[in-house]
């Protein structure tokens, strides 16, 4: 059964939200109850601790290629990027 939720929001916030709604093809009353559903969520029972991916972060998951980088590698880029 769906009820109706009253929310009291800064008329900024509203706009905002109702142009990301848009942008994502939904509405933001789907917006709310999709975080409202993730939000509840227990604690993963998978014994490797992770935990199920809202479905837009899901879809993402695993698309960028994996490379090796260590720390100290990691570091070096960003001194050479940032500070030369």
């Amino acid at each position: 059964m769906k009820n109706k939720l009253t929310l009291r929001l800064e008329s900024s916030l509203i706009k905002r939200a109702k142009k990301h709604a848009k942008r994502k093809g939904t509405s933001v009353s789907r917006l709310v109850a999709d975080y409202f559903a993730i939000m509840d969520k227990e604690e993963p029972d998978s014994s490797d601790g992770i935990r199920e991916l809202p479905p837009v972060t899901a879809s993402l998951a695993g698309i960028l290629k994996h490379k090796d980088i260590q720390d100290e590698e990691y570091k070096a880029y960003l001194e050479e990027k940032y500070l030369k």
